[in-house]
């Protein structure tokens, strides 16, 4: 059990990549915060995770929203009296639109979810685990868009490179600190976002996917769960600041 007697907060925890984040927290003993918008698809992680060494305790909120993403982090405190990892996992898509077809509701909503939200949690985050003198983690949930500039819309691309550049920041400037702070880069996964994709620029995926090798299949989120919980424990007690790609090679295409 590497996160036994653990406080994990896990974003967008409600489908896809962080459900599976935070159940599997659970199960390696932490106490999870998981913490999405739908409160009945945390209920459902209540209860998959019920009788596991750990536990989920659900916060509603909308993570765009600075009293919900600086809430959480107090909720773990209140709950627990510590806040040991914070997994910043939510994040929206931005249809592909390219910088030209681009409104600014669309921006200003991808910025809020994708990069706002993750640096309001990370900034009282940080100040509690400095409080507490433990040290602790932050792993943000970044995107291969965030190493490349041609897999997504502008949007999404600008707040994912800005994450990690915020993440490479925070891990130089509390690495004296024992706080730590490291960024995966995934690549195509299989879960729920593209579902909300309604108004796709046409000229946007025709360019996104122009190249892409599609003999790779996308991955699960299985594939990334390993390196979330490698970066997060001890094992990885050297590991700060790194930009880590999981995409099955698309990249290199």
């Amino acid at each position: 059990m590497r996160f036994e007697g653990k406080t994990v907060v896990v974003t967008g925890a409600s489908s896809g990549l962080g459900y599976i984040i935070a159940r599997d927290f659970a199960k390696e003993g932490a106490t999870v915060i998981a913490v999405a918008r739908r409160a009945e698809r945390l209920e459902k992680l209540v209860e998959d995770t019920a009788g596991m060494v750990g536990s989920v305790l659900p916060y509603v909120g909308d993570l765009s929203k600075k009293e919900n993403a600086e809430g959480m982090i107090d909720f773990a405190v209140e709950k627990t009296g510590k806040l040991d990892v914070l997994v910043n996992n939510a994040g929206v898509m931005d249809e592909f639109k390219p910088i030209g077809e681009m409104s600014d509701e669309l921006w200003d909503w991808v910025m809020a979810v994708n990069l706002h939200g993750p640096v309001i949690a990370m900034r009282k985050a940080v100040n509690v685990m400095l409080e507490q003198e433990s040290g602790g983690n932050i792993v943000n949930i970044a995107s291969i868009g965030g190493v490349c500039g041609a897999r997504a819309g502008a949007a999404y691309t600008a707040s994912k490179h800005a994450l990690v550049g915020v993440t490479k920041n925070t891990a130089f400037m509390y690495a004296h600190r024992g706080i730590r702070c490291n960024v995966l880069c995934p690549g195509g996964i299989e879960t729920e976002v593209m579902e909300s994709q309604t108004d796709i620029s046409e000229f946007g995926v025709s360019r996104v996917m122009g190249g892409l090798d599609t003999a790779i299949p996308a991955g699960k989120p299985e594939d990334i769960t390993p390196s979330v919980f490698f970066v997060a424990s001890d094992d990885a007690k050297f590991t700060n600041g790194s930009v880590i790609v999981i995409d099955g090679g698309v990249s290199c295409n």
